[in-house]
């Protein structure tokens, strides 16, 4: 189950020659990280909100895109972006991100994403533009809820959302130096300092820990042993969804009922070939698998676990 409160949809202008095209897709966090669990080859059910015009554009849209849509329909619009890209930058022309859920949607959406957690092996909970949308405390409960009833939960979430997570007690974390960094969880992008926040965030509730650093290896915390991910360095075309890539990864490994290390390679190489393509939580099943093959988890020694 992927938890996706908060679903966009996204238009692009991007060059073509010597003329514009235009791309529609569903977009936000969720839908990207389903895109990738099903390219691997896992069932997924996402659990959203749709409403308005944009929310029968979104409805339509993800039917096509391979998985299992259950949404609790919402009086308000569903949120958009509209990006130029002509100029090789992503230029924001406007975006909305939605308004926030009110009481009763927020009810329905919650059990809803209960009932269908509870009959799934792994869930992920994603994030949302604005906070106003779903409170952290929605999710604190709902990793609690789902925990507590032996459902393992994933997330990919920063600031008060990942502190809620935490107290709720999530079974595996994924978070970027950046998000720790901005959050005070870490001081600096060094090795050491990643090294300290992992300890902690395992401290604070997460079972397994794995920190993204955008070019430099990640850092996976995996019982209570700390790994260095090496991934074979391919060429950038767009960094934009790698981490959403690598969490879905994950996922996906762990909902066929494989082992942490194998959910951290496959995620890892997940994230790397997604940086290769234009295009948010896409890539090749054959692709990724190949370079599985080339990821190592090289253990940290005891010099290197921060507690100094």
């Amino acid at each position: 189950m992927v938890f996706a409160p908060g679903p966009l949809l996204t238009v692009t202008i991007e060059p073509h020659g010597d003329r514009a095209d235009l791309h529609v897709h569903p977009g936000g966090q969720g839908v990207w990280q389903s895109r990738m669990i099903t390219l691997l080859g896992a069932r997924v059910d996402l659990v959203t909100a749709l409403g308005g015009e944009t929310g029968g554009v979104l409805r339509a849209l993800l039917q096509a895109e391979g998985f299992t849509v259950q949404a609790v329909e919402r009086s308000a619009a569903s949120g958009w972006y509209v990006h130029d890209r002509r100029d090789g930058e992503r230029d924001e022309v406007a975006a909305h991100s939605g308004a926030p859920l009110d009481r009763h949607e927020l009810d329905e959406l919650y059990n809803v994403a209960l009932a269908t957690g509870l009959r799934a092996s792994v869930c992920v909970l994603s994030g949302v533009e604005d906070p106003d949308i779903v409170a952290p405390d929605t999710y604190r409960r709902l990793v609690a809820d789902l925990t507590n009833n032996d459902v393992r939960v994933i997330a990919d979430l920063a600031g008060d959302y990942l502190t809620a997570v935490l107290e709720g007690g999530v079974t595996f974390l994924k978070v970027s130096h950046e998000e720790l960094i901005a959050a005070g969880r870490a001081k600096d992008g060094s090795q050491r300092a990643m090294v300290r926040a992992a300890r902690a965030l395992h401290s604070d509730g997460a079972q397994s820990v794995l920190v993204s650093r955008a070019d430099e290896p990640a850092l996976a915390l995996i019982d209570d042993r700390l790994f260095q991910v090496e991934i074979p360095p391919l060429e950038v075309a767009d960094h934009r969804g790698a981490g959403d890539s690598m969490t879905a990864g994950v996922a996906a490994v762990l909902s066929g009922g494989g082992d942490l290390a194998a959910a951290v390679r496959t995620g890892a190489a997940a994230g790397a070939v997604n940086v290769t393509r234009h295009g948010l939580g896409t890539g090749q099943a054959e692709t990724i698998t190949a370079l599985v093959e080339r990821v190592r988890l090289t253990p940290l020694d005891q010099g290197d676990r921060g507690a100094a």
